[in-house]
């Protein structure tokens, strides 16, 4: 029996049958990789501890450089360069993970350094596929000054392009699934209406072409190269193996299988459905039972491309964080896709009823109202929680540049909230009419029409800073309150005839910021027991480790001004507990240590 004799019913059946086949093993393949790779993590890595550590002075050459971070991280053969004093990069060996541990990293150096001091410059992918870079300096015998510019961000451009594809990858997200279930489902002359099936193709189009300019622009972001990276295989070979290649690779199957899905729920219906012959009877059946199930899996099976390998992966509660975050998008997505839909197809077409045919807003409008309720609901619920993951502190909001994005589109979120109200008012009571909707004026009309459409701008602006947001660092993690603290000067450790004596009993107060790994400011000032600045002949300064056996680092202080003292380029190495040792001249012969505990970020 060939193909063309099984009855058009039981062909769709199997076509979507398949399909289910097809998002399952898609979804399954998606979770069983990323959850057999998951580690705890923060959202984007930050180190822990290097050997030798930053600034540190050695006496021979080291055999090979450690990088420990707190989550697993991803690399390649240019991940991690060595500079010389020159600028010129020195040849090292292949970098690799020390001893299976994903979270550390290691490369061998030349045996033939000579004395002076090197820049070790390092960039990998974090767990939730960000990039993050560093630069460490060590020194043999004695430092040396150095002109070596270390290239720490990607070139502009791919952060550009890398944003572009993000946010087209969430708006035709959007369009399809929010365009394919007013369509099919809301507006009841959706499925025969060519503009509506354009709109969900168009979302279907835009986002298999920004996921696959994602994909392409991660090589070079992950390398620190420019856009011409985009045609370098080994870069695309390295972006296809990580957790991201693979969560974008499994969107566009899913992706596929969506259209296939939704092309066979906007199909006209087959003669034999008129006639009520069993195949008939079976594409009924797959319609009205098979085709919303596969839906529903695929449009789950999406949002996870999305938050399996992102920031709700990674963090506190990712049990929580990744269902919440996916209903975030899902809801986002269901609104924003069925509300453009709603205005190109039924709204603006009203404006012009003299050359278009009859179009009514009846049920399309009230059905979409209900919608759009359930979706703000879960937009707002999630957001709050989503939103206390990522930045934990009220003071985090605006002193980070997450916080300070969250809140632009909490603004905008706001005000789309007012229109939608606005607009569910004039549905419910233009819907107890005797005439209902379609005997709106229209004046009304347009007025309804001129609220949407700022929805809509307001709502592709959401989604524009959500493309940014996911690219940049929580504020959770990436805000370190300054260190403001002040320790009192030991009893009896300044003489009272001697140059300092206005310090006898005094203190010290220290400031630094931002008070994280990397370079920092401290500003210090010496307090006498009436509150005035006192002046020493000399500060010196070292930090030391309170958990790690590091060597203490020489803290560069200089006076400026009397009584106030600056080390401008103090740089802790990594986060965790240090000390800031100052020794304090208070005469010609005389020094005493003051201990300055404090956290780095």
């Amino acid at each position: 029996m060939t193909r063309s004799m099984y009855p058009a019913g039981q062909r769709w059946a199997r076509l979507v049958t398949r399909l289910a086949v097809v998002l399952l093993l898609a979804t399954g393949g998606l979770v069983t990789d990323l959850a057999s790779t998951a580690h705890p993590a923060y959202a984007h890595a930050y180190l822990l501890e290097t050997s030798p550590v930053d600034g540190e002075v050695l006496t021979a050459p080291p055999a090979e450089v450690r990088l420990r971070f707190n989550e697993a991280v991803s690399f390649n053969e240019r991940s991690i360069q060595l500079l010389d004093t020159t600028a010129k990069k020195l040849a090292i060996g292949t970098p690799g993970h020390v001893d299976g541990k994903a979270n550390t990293a290691r490369v061998s150096l030349p045996t033939d350094l000579t004395e002076g001091t090197y820049v070790l410059a390092w960039r990998v992918t974090s767990a939730d596929s960000h990039v993050v870079s560093g630069a460490l300096s060590f020194s043999i015998g004695q430092p040396s000054a150095t002109t070596a510019p270390v290239e720490q961000d990607a070139h502009r451009a791919v952060l550009v392009v890398d944003a572009v594809g993000r946010a087209l990858a969430f708006l035709g997200v959007a369009l399809a699934l929010g365009g394919a279930l007013f369509v099919a489902v809301l507006w009841p002359a959706g499925r025969t209406d060519r503009r509506g099936r354009r709109i969900v193709w168009s979302g279907f189009a835009v986002l298999a072409a920004g996921t696959v300019v994602v994909l392409l622009v991660q090589g070079p972001y992950a390398a620190g190269t420019s856009l011409a990276g985009v045609f370098d295989p080994d870069l695309l070979g390295a972006a296809l193996s990580t957790r991201l290649g693979h969560a974008l690779l499994a969107r566009l199957v899913i992706v596929l299988a969506l259209g296939v899905a939704f092309g066979i729920a906007v199909r006209p219906s087959s003669p034999a459905a008129t006639t009520g012959t069993a195949g008939a009877g079976a594409a009924g059946a797959t319609r009205r039972i098979v085709l919303p199930a596969v839906a529903t899996v695929g449009a789950v099976a999406l949002t996870l491309t999305w938050t399996l390998a992102d920031h709700a992966q990674t963090g506190v509660q990712t049990w929580l964080a990744v269902p919440a975050t996916s209903l975030h998008l899902l809801a986002i997505s269901l609104w924003l896709g069925g509300l453009i839909t709603l205005a190109a197809c039924v709204l603006i077409p009203l404006g012009r009823r003299a050359t278009t045919p009859v179009i009514t807003l009846e049920p399309a409008l009230p059905r979409f109202s209900r919608l759009a309720q359930i979706c703000f609901a879960m937009i707002a619920a999630t957001g709050v929680y989503l939103s206390w993951r990522q930045v934990g502190t009220w003071a985090a909001l605006g002193a980070t540049d997450f916080g300070r994005l969250l809140l632009g589109k909490l603004a905008a979120v706001l005000a789309v909230v007012g229109l939608a109200a606005g607009a569910r008012r004039f549905v419910r009571r233009r819907s107890r009419e005797p005439l209902g909707l379609d005997a709106v004026p229209s004046a009304a009309v347009r007025r309804l029409r001129r609220s949407v459409v700022g929805e809509i701008l307001l709502g592709v602006a959401v989604v524009s800073i959500t493309a940014v947001l996911v690219n940049t660092a929580p504020a959770r993690t990436s805000y370190a309150p300054p260190v403001h603290t002040t320790v009192p000067i030991p009893t009896n450790a300044v003489d009272r005839a001697g140059p300092a004596a206005g310090l006898r009993d005094g203190s010290v107060e220290v400031k630094i910021e931002p008070a994280r790994s990397g370079s920092n400011v401290a500003d210090i000032y010496l307090t006498g027991p009436d509150g005035s600045l006192v002046a020493v002949p000399e500060i010196s300064g070292q930090l030391e480790s309170r958990d790690r056996e590091v060597p203490a680092l020489p803290v560069n202080v200089s006076a400026a001004e009397p009584g106030h003292y600056v080390a401008n380029s103090m740089s802790i190495p990594f986060p965790g507990a240090w000390v800031l040792r100052l020794d304090i001249r208070v005469s010609d012969f005389d020094e005493t240590p003051v201990r300055v505990p404090f956290t780095a970020r």
